[in-house]
Order: structure tokens, then C-alpha cells, then sequence
């Protein structure tokens, strides 16, 4: 823990960006209270889909193993705020649906994390798609209905739930990018036979940080199935929340923390202005998707740290011309 701490607030320039990061959550928790009723509920989307993108680069960004199991978590995590959110508080329940996550998370990951290539990313979106068809099979067998009704929350309390949900998934990325153990992930990521033979349980790491990457999933799914009020199969396993996190990480750059958050404010913001202007959003909202990964494939900071590098060239070069 010591070394996490000097490592990240050892320079100028974290410490400033701790600042701007401090300064950034006291904006965000002043918001409801300066905004119409319906910001705080589209800010609690935005910052749901940050959650989920920054999950999925804690593990996926870092490993190379491509996860599609974000809906499975989410959809579980929906799920149990519907059959438990009756007689618990929300944070009670979020709390519960993060650890059941991270406990499905691991049991799939000892099982799955052994194998290499594209079979864990089979596996992971076949889990979703399993659980949407287990569950309407036992709601229909035993309890003769297809969904479930959810005790309603104001959106602001969902807004503080969900922003205290990502301030910590945003707290855990930026300490183990600095810690032994994300260095750990960053040697699987770019070599694993190597990372094995110096040392790293490359198995057991995989998948504890797969583990982690699950459960604010969870957390942020049983918050927000309190805003539509009802959940079935097919509204809490869409298969939309497995694919958006990743092509949000991806457009902004899963080489940087900051990357997924700033994906997934302009895609949310773009899906929700598609769906109000037209109902062929989803054939645009693909096209752009499709366009972005193959024009973007650093995405937006990747493009950024380019130009920069290119310039700081330039600008060298113009130098040492001059002092020649």
C-alpha cells in the first residue's frame, strides 16, 4: 500500500491530477441541486456506462482477453434489486449485487482463465445469453410470470449511488495502474509466457482482476433497474450492454484512464439524441460504432498522444536545425 502511494502522488503532475479528479466529484455532487429533474437521471447513465467501461479495461485493457460478460453482470445485479430491493435499502443491495458478481466472476474465471484465445470471449457471451434463458425458464416454471416489478427510487439518490460507484471503480484503476499488481496485469497483457516465467501466478491474477472488474457492474446494474421499475430476462441481459462498454473503452482509448469515461459520455450522448430524433438509431448507432473502430484504434487520447509526439519531433527537430 505504501508503494502505491508514493508512486502515484510522488510527482507534480499526479498531484495535480488528483486535484482536478477531487475538484471534478465536487462538481458532479453539486449537480441535482443547480439541474432540471431529468439531468441527474441522464448523468447516472453516463456515469453507469463509465463504471462499465472502466471495468472492463481493468481487466480486458490490461490482460488482452477480451470479456462480452458485462450484461451477465449487469442483468444479475438488476435481478437482485428486483427480488430484494423490497425489503432492503439500495446501497444494501448494490453491496450485495457486487459481491455475488465478484463470486460468479471468480468461479467463471478459475474455470475459463486457463484457456488462452478466443474461447474465454465465447464463454462470456454465452453466460449472458444462458442466464436470460435460465431465468424466464424458472420465472415462468415456478412463479408463472416472466418479470419482476422494482421498488422506484428518486433519480437523484440512484445519481449518488451511482456516483459513489464509479468514484471508487475510478480510485481502484488509479492505484493499480501503479501497483505491483497492474504491472502484473501489463506483463500478462503483452507477453504471458514471459510474465510466468518471472514469477507471476498469471492464472490467479487474471482472475481476481477479472473477479474486481464484476463487481461495481453489479453494483451499478441493482441501482439502475430501480429507474424502469420492471425487469424481465430480456431488459436486464441485453446483449447492447456487453458490446457498449468495450466499443466506449475502445473510442476513447483503453491506453488511458480517462479514456473510457470520456467514450462513454459522447456514445451515451449520441444514443440519446439518436432516440429522440429517429427510430433508426441502432443503424446509425452501428455505422459510427463500426467507423470508429476502424478509424480510431487508439481512440480519441491515442490520436492525441500522436499529434503530441509529433510536434514534440517537429519541434525538436526545428531546434537542433536552428542550433546547426
Amino acid at each position: 500500500m505504501e508503494l502505491m502511494k508514493t508512486t502515484f502522488l510522488g510527482s507534480k503532475g499526479a498531484k495535480i491530477q488528483l486535484l482536478a479528479i477531487i475538484i471534478a466529484v465536487i462538481v458532479l455532487a453539486f449537480v441535482p441541486k443547480f439541474s432540471s429533474a431529468y439531468l441527474p437521471l441522464f448523468l447516472a447513465w453516463v456515469l453507469t456506462y463509465a463504471v462499465m467501461s472502466l471495468a472492463w479495461t481493468l481487466f480486458s485493457g490490461k490482460t488482452g482477453y477480451i470479456s462480452l460478460a458485462s450484461a451477465a453482470f449487469y442483468g444479475l445485479g438488476m435481478y437482485l434489486q428486483a427480488v430484494l430491493g423490497l425489503n432492503l435499502p439500495i446501497v444494501v443491495t448494490m453491496a450485495i449485487g457486487a459481491a455475488v458478481c465478484f463470486g460468479v466472476a471468480f468461479g467463471i474465471g478459475i474455470i475459463t482463465l486457463r484457456l488462452r484465445g478466443v474461447y474465454f470471449t465465447i464463454f462470456t457471451f454465452a453466460l449472458a445469453l444462458f442466464l436470460n434463458k435460465f431465468l424466464h425458464w424458472f420465472e415462468v416454471k415456478f412463479f408463472h410470470t416472466k418479470g419482476r416489478m422494482v421498488l422506484a427510487y428518486d433519480n437523484v439518490t440512484v445519481y449518488y449511488c451511482v456516483l459513489v460507484v464509479f468514484v471508487i471503480v475510478l480510485a481502484v484503476v488509479l492505484l493499480m495502474n501503479k501497483s505491483r499488481f497492474g504491472l502484473a496485469l501489463d506483463c500478462i497483457g503483452q507477453n504471458e509466457d514471459s510474465a510466468q516465467h518471472i514469477g507471476v501466478n498469471t492464472t490467479m491474477t487474471k482472475v481476481l482482476a477479472f473477479a474486481v472488474s464484476a463487481a461495481p457492474v453489479g453494483a451499478v446494474g441493482a441501482a439502475m433497474a430501480t429507474t424502469i421499475g420492471y425487469v424481465d430476462p430480456d431488459i436486464a441481459f441485453k446483449m447492447l450492454a456487453s458490446f457498449m462498454p468495450v466499443l466506449m473503452a475502445i473510442f476513447g482509448g483503453t491506453h488511458n484512464t480517462y479514456g473510457p469515461i470520456l467514450g462513454a459520455v459522447v456514445f451515451y450522448w449520441l444514443q440519446d439524441y439518436l432516440l429522440r430524433v429517429t427510430n433508426m438509431y441502432q443503424i446509425i448507432f452501428g455505422v459510427v460504432m463500426v467507423v470508429v473502430v476502424l478509424v480510431m484504434p487508439k481512440g480519441i487520447f491515442g490520436i492525441i498522444e500522436t499529434v503530441i509526439a509529433r510536434r514534440g519531433r517537429s519541434y525538436k527537430g526545428e531546434v537542433i536545425g536552428d542550433v546547426q
